[in-house]
């Protein structure tokens, strides 16, 4: 009798352990469709449909009193530094008092990055007068990418604010060589670009970089660019010469997004010259050849607020009504009184978008241009490091997120804008912090 019901509870086990794993094969099966989706629609989700948002989950994280005013007078004191600096430079003909290389201000205006950095504004300044109502790229470059600067000087014709970033190691000064022979081989450098060096032990912080770059552009306006985009339109001069445009820029409460693609098969995006320079010849490249799609398909909300959808035949300007905290366009603002990049984003994930995040937060509306479209270079990811840096930057940026619900409520709050629209960004965002909606009516106690 006892051998008898062994073997039958050994049989039983051996079922249950068969259909567990029956269930979880089936279970890891489907969670993994429903990530990437079937291989034509994940490649191509641009151009079958407009991309709508999920309903972006609500998030959750200790409101610590103490700890945002602290953040609250920082930033107060930054902005108070930065404009300091700003009316030292207006009149670079007049004489001034030059704080922007002074060591105490720059341990000030970066006091959020990991430093000490030994930051060398200017150190190659381009030769062109600049005019302050213009559109400086500023961008981030490391050594490996000196010979893409080169290329987007000459292509863009116009000033750049690169903050380059050098490891003070041994190959500081072979570096600096290369840097130099770079600069020196291209007369477009020479005229059109303001390099500003960066030199320490700590690698990707890359919101400190983009700060550096934005610090010393010299232009009242600027584009976020990452260097290995191609410019394939003349944006630049489309928004110069239209005075609607530029109208909002001035007024300081529009970013202006240049739509982003890249090339499905890698090896199509090596050799820039084959681009399409035109909306026409990039829709024929979209739909005909479906060689193209929208930058980073696989990551929908990063990009998918832009509307590719409507992009398409749009003819005009239009607003971006279906934002979502992790997008991270590409972006034309005002320089004066734009948010800062927070500087706690050190390495992969969520740095940029917090950047978008809180300029969007701050009542700045993105619009997207109808024409104008950049596309993606190939090149090789770490993507090991990559994905272990956005494990640990989605928990900070859950943090960050709710900071700034808080603080630029209190802002709008004791500006008497809170029932103005400048607050619609942040009411439409934060009310997905749960709990925050008992917190703002309390805002001004």
């Amino acid at each position: 009798m006892l051998d008898y019901f062994s073997k039958h509870i050994g049989r039983y086990l051996k079922y249950m352990l068969l259909a567990y794993a029956l269930i979880s094969i089936t279970y890891i099966t489907a969670q993994f469709y429903r990530i990437t989706g079937p291989p034509h629609a994940r490649t191509r989700r641009s151009v079958i449909e407009p991309i709508t948002q999920e309903n972006e989950s609500f998030f959750f994280a200790p409101l610590n009193q103490e700890s945002i005013e602290q953040d609250e007078q920082e930033v107060l004191e930054s902005i108070i530094y930065y404009d300091q600096m700003q009316s030292s430079q207006r009149n670079l003909d007049g004489p001034s008092i030059d704080i922007t290389t002074n060591p105490i201000f720059q341990s000030k205006a970066f006091s959020g990055a990991m430093g000490p950095s030994n930051i060398h504004p200017y150190y190659y300044k381009a030769t062109k007068n600049i005019k302050n109502e213009d559109i400086s790229i500023s961008t981030i470059v490391t050594s490996d990418r000196f010979p893409v600067l080169s290329r987007l000087a000459s292509r863009y014709q116009g000033p750049i604010s690169a903050a380059i970033h050098i490891n003070d190691d041994e190959q500081k000064e072979n570096v600096l060589a290369k840097l130099q022979q770079t600069y020196h081989e291209n007369p477009d450098m020479k005229l059109h670009v303001d390099i500003h060096l960066i030199i320490d032990k700590y690698d990707r912080q890359f919101n400190m970089w983009r700060n550096t770059a934005k610090l010393y552009a010299r232009t009242d306006y600027i584009m976020m660019l990452d260097i290995d985009f191609y410019l394939c339109t003349d944006f630049r001069k489309n928004i110069l010469k239209n005075p609607t445009i530029m109208n909002k820029l001035r007024q300081g409460n529009t970013a202006l997004v240049i739509p982003a693609f890249e090339y499905l098969a890698q090896s199509d995006g090596f050799n820039h010259e084959d681009f399409p320079q035109t909306k026409d010849d990039l829709m024929t490249e979209v739909f005909e050849l479906e060689k193209l799609d929208m930058f980073h398909r696989s990551w929908e909300k990063g990009h998918s607020a832009t509307n590719y959808f409507k992009w398409y035949s749009a003819t005009e300007p239009y607003l971006v009504e279906d934002y979502n905290f992790s997008y991270e366009p590409y972006v034309i603002f005002k320089r004066e009184g734009s948010p800062w990049c927070d500087e706690r984003f050190i390495g992969y994930g969520a740095n940029k978008a917090a950047c978008l995040y809180e300029i969007y937060i701050s009542g700045i509306d993105y619009y997207v241009l109808p024409n104008d479209f950049i596309i993606h270079q190939s090149h090789d990811y770490p993507e090991a490091t990559r994905k272990r840096e956005r494990l640990f930057h989605r928990k900070v940026y859950t943090n960050f997120r709710e900071e700034l619900c808080l603080r630029y409520s209190r802002q709008f709050v004791a500006n008497n804008e809170w029932d103005s629209s400048i607050s619609n960004n942040l009411r439409n965002e934060c009310k997905k912090v749960r709990g925050f909606t008992g917190v703002i009516k309390h805002i001004d106690q």
